[in-house]
C-alpha cells in the first residue's frame, strides 16, 4: 500500500497535521500538476516538494542558488531518515561520481543542483538517464527581472517544460510581489498549473524603524535591552561596515562574526557554519547572506541601512523567528540612505524601464519608514495582503503625531530653490534658521526671502522634515556632487499646484528606548521555574549533542519542540511521539538521552 502524505508527516517529520494550504499543493503535486507555490518564510514551503519527493516514483530534482543552502538542506533531511545529495562545484570527483550513482539506481529521493549545474548539456544528459519524479525550483523570485534577487541562469529554466514535458513542476518562493508573481508563472511556463498564495503576514516579527541618530549606540541598546542571549544578523551596506561592526562588538564582548562576498571562501564558510551551529552569534553582513539560511531560532534581523526595495526588506527580515516564536526586525534609518539608493539606481546598467520601477519601489520603501499608520498594514498591502493594525509595530504602539506641513514644505522648497539647488540640508536649515554664518552672507542668502522664515522649528526638527521630504521625493541629493538638495518634479508639482501635506511630528522621545515587549526566547507556556530550569537543561543536552554530531542544535530539534517537552513532561518514548518535531527517526536518534533529562528531572523537582 502506498503511503500517504500525512502518515510520512506525522511519522517522519514527527507533525500531526499539515498548515495551511500544505496538504492541497501537495496532492496536486503528486497527482502530477504544476504549480506556483508562495509562502512565507518560516510556514513550511520545502514539505510541498519533500513530501512529494517520497511519495512519487523517482529522483526530484531541487534547484537552489547556494551550496550552502544544500548542505543545510540535506543535512536536515538526512537527520530525518530521508535520502539526499547534492551535486556542485565544491565537490570532489569521487563524491560526484557515488551521488550519480545513487540517483540513477534509485536509491536516491532527492538531488541538490545549482540552476548553472542544471543547464550543462552533459548534465541533462545525465538527467537523460534517471528516472525523475519533480523538479523543485526553489527561490523562484530569481527567475524574474521583477524580482529583487534576479539571477540570468534561472531565466534559462524555462527549458524544462519542453524538455521533461510530462514531469511536474513546483516553483516555490516567500517574496514576490504581484508582477513578479506573473513574470515567474510565464517564464517557467506554469500557465497550466496552479497557484498557491498564501498571506505574507508573519505576526510574530515585530517591526520597528527608527531615525538615524548615533548608530552604535542605538544597535548597543537595542540588543542589550531585548537580545543579550541570542542569535541575529546586523545588516550592513558595504563590506568596510561590516567589518567595523562585528569588531566593534566583538570588543563589546559579543560573538560576532563578518560576511561578506570580499572574505575568501573558506573564511565566509567557517563562520556561516559557526552561526548555524551557535546558539548566541550575530553575524554582521552584507546581503551576500543570508538567502535560504534554515537557522529556526534567529530572533533579531537589524538593518543599520535601508536596504534596496520591500522586497528586500521582508525577505531579510523574514529569517527571524523562523520557528514561529517572538522576534525582531529592527531599522536605523536616515536620509542618506534614500540618496545613496538613489544614486545605485542611477548609475545601474538597468535601462530606463527597470530604472524607473526600481524608482518606484525605493518610494514605497520610504514610505514603509516614514509611516504614520501600522507599518504590518503597510508591508502586507504591498503584496496584495491586507490585515488589522496589528499591534505589534512601533507606529501601533505609539502612534506618530502628525501636523500639516503645507507651509513648512513650501518654505523648504522655495529655500532650496532660491539658494540654486546646489547646497546640502545642513546649509538649508542655517538659511531658514538665518543663522549667522559667513558662508550664506558669502553667497549673499541672507537677503533672500527664505533666510530666517523657519525659526518655529528647531534644527533637528527641519532635519526630520527634510528626511521626510526627501523620501517622500519631493527633493532629490546629488551623492555624486557635494550632497545638494535639488527639486524633484514631484516637488515642483507641489507648489505650482498649492497642494498640501501632513508630515510627522518630530520625534521627541530617544530613539533608543527599549521595545514595548522585551523579546523572549522561551515562550510564554513555560510558566514555572521548574519548566524553565527542564528548558535549559534540554538545551544543554542537545547542545552537547550538536557538538558530539557536528550539526546545528535545530537539526536536532527546534526550540519549539523543547518547550513543549518542558511543558508536557514525557514519561516514555511512545509519549514522545506526541510532541511536534519529534519523528520515528529521531526519537531512535536523541529520544532517550532527552527522555533521561525529563525523568531525572521529575525525580529532583
Amino acid at each position: 500500500m502506498t503511503i500517504q502524505p500525512l502518515e510520512i508527516l506525522q511519522q517522519t517529520y514527527g507533525y500531526d497535521a499539515f498548515r495551511g494550504q500544505q496538504a492541497e499543493v501537495i496532492d496536486h503535486v503528486i497527482a502530477g500538476g504544476d504549480a506556483f507555490v508562495l509562502m512565507p518564510t518560516g510556514s513550511g514551503k520545502s514539505l510541498c516538494y519533500q513530501i512529494p519527493a517520497l511519495c512519487r516514483e523517482g529522483l526530484t530534482i531541487v534547484i537552489s542558488p547556494l551550496i550552502a543552502l544544500m548542505h543545510d538542506q540535506i543535512m536536515a533531511l538526512e537527520n530525518l531518515g530521508i535520502s539526499a545529495g547534492a551535486i556542485n562545484s565544491s565537490m570532489a570527483f569521487a563524491e560526484v561520481k557515488t551521488i550519480r550513482q545513487q540517483a540513477r539506481d534509485g536509491s536516491l529521493d532527492l538531488l541538490y543542483v545549482a540552476p548553472e549545474r542544471l543547464m550543462m548539456p552533459e548534465f541533462l544528459e545525465f538527467l537523460d538517464s534517471c528516472k525523475i519524479s519533480l523538479f523543485a525550483i526553489d527561490e523562484a523570485h530569481c527567475v524574474s527581472q521583477w524580482g529583487h534577487d534576479f539571477r540570468p541562469d534561472y531565466a534559462a529554466l524555462s527549458m524544462l517544460a519542453e524538455r521533461f514535458a510530462n514531469v511536474p513542476r513546483i516553483a516555490l518562493t516567500a517574496t514576490a510581489d504581484e508582477p513578479t508573481r506573473k513574470d515567474i508563472v510565464q517564464r517557467l511556463g506554469l500557465q497550466n498549473g496552479r497557484e498557491f498564495i498564501s498571506g505574507f503576514d508573519r505576526p510574530n516579527i515585530h517591526y520597528s524603524i527608527v531615525n538615524r541618530d548615533n548608530p552604535k549606540r542605538q544597535l548597543w541598546k537595542f540588543i542589550t535591552d531585548n537580545h543579550e542571549n541570542d542569535s541575529g544578523i546586523i545588516y550592513c551596506i558595504s563590506r568596510k561596515k561590516v567589518e567595523q561592526l562585528a569588531t566593534w562588538l566583538r570588543e563589546q564582548g559579543l560573538d560576532a562574526l563578518p560576511y561578506h562576498a570580499g572574505l575568501s571562501a573558506e573564511i565566509r564558510n567557517k563562520n556561516q557554519t559557526h552561526f548555524l551551529r551557535g546558539e548566541k552569534v550575530v553575524m554582521v553582513a552584507t546581503i551576500a547572506f543570508g538567502m535560504g539560511i534554515d537557522k529556526p531560532d534567529v530572533r533579531f534581523v537589524v538593518h543599520m541601512n535601508i536596504p534596496k526595495n520591500i522586497e528586500a526588506y521582508y525577505q531579510e527580515t523574514g529569517r527571524a523567528g523562523r520557528d514561529g516564536l517572538p522576534a525582531n526586525a529592527y531599522m536605523i534609518y536616515g536620509m542618506d540612505d534614500a540618496a545613496m539608493q538613489r544614486g545605485w539606481i542611477n548609475g545601474g546598467d538597468a535601462n530606463d524601464k527597470q530604472k524607473r520601477i526600481e524608482h518606484q519601489k525605493l518610494d514605497a520603501l520610504l514610505g514603509l519608514c516614514e509611516a504614520v499608520n501600522c507599518r504590518r498594514q503597510i508591508l502586507l498591502k504591498y503584496f496584495g495582503d491586507a490585515s488589522e493594525p496589528c499591534k505589534n509595530c512601533d507606529t501601533c504602539q505609539t502612534k506618530p503625531e502628525v501636523f500639516d506641513g503645507t507651509v513648512t514644505t513650501q518654505k523648504a522648497l522655495s529655500c532650496a530653490h532660491r539658494t540654486e539647488q546646489r547646497f546640502g540640508v545642513g546649509y538649508l536649515i542655517d538659511v531658514l534658521l538665518g543663522a549667522d554664518d559667513e558662508r550664506i552672507k558669502r553667497f549673499k542668502h541672507d537677503q533672500q526671502s527664505t533666510f530666517g522664515i523657519g525659526t518655529e522649528h528647531s534644527k533637528k526638527d527641519w532635519q526630520s522634515i527634510f528626511r521626510q521630504l526627501v523620501a517622500q521625493n519631493f527633493l532629490e541629493v546629488d551623492i555624486a556632487g557635494h550632497g545638494g538638495l535639488s527639486i524633484t518634479e514631484k516637488g515642483r508639482n507641489f507648489l505650482n499646484e498649492k497642494q498640501t501635506i501632513e508630515l510627522r511630528k518630530p520625534q521627541k522621545q530617544t530613539t533608543t528606548e527599549k521595545l514595548k515587549r522585551k523579546i523572549k526566547t522561551t515562550n510564554t507556556a513555560l510558566k514555572t521555574e521548574q519548566d524553565k530550569d527542564l528548558y535549559q537543561a534540554l538545551k544543554t543536552i542537545r547542545a552537547e549533542l550538536a557538538k558530539l554530531k557536528k550539526l546545528p542544535a535545530y537539526v536536532i530539534f527546534h526550540d519549539k519542540t523543547l518547550i513543549e517537552l518542558a511543558t508536557h513532561k514525557p514519561q516514555s518514548l511512545d509519549d514522545m511521539l506526541a510532541i511536534n518535531g519529534i519523528g520515528e527517526t529521531k526519537l531512535k536518534r536523541y529520544g532517550q538521552e532527552f527522555l533521561d533529562v525529563i525523568l531525572i528531572d521529575a525525580k529532583t523537582a
